[in-house]
């Protein structure tokens, strides 16, 4: 399988993922104060959303990527 193919997969894979979650969330920690050997650190949950028009450009891509790997003699 050439790379371009598997690029081609990915985007698509990736694409329908987007299009059917709308988004990911993941937590980030931070430290909010140091005081001697004391820490207190703190959990953000941030939300990253992915648009309509990037989970159809992902899939459209991998089509293109896909059909013209199978085009090349």
């Amino acid at each position: 399988m050439s790379a371009v193919r598997l690029l081609g997969i990915v985007l698509i894979v990736a694409g329908a993922l987007g299009l059917a979650y709308g988004g990911f969330s993941y937590t980030k920690e931070s430290t909010a104060a140091k005081v001697g050997p004391i820490e207190l650190k703190v959990a953000q949950t941030e939300t990253v959303n992915v648009p309509l028009w990037a989970g159809i450009a992902a899939i459209v891509g991998g089509g293109v990527l896909l059909i013209g790997a199978s085009r090349r003699p």
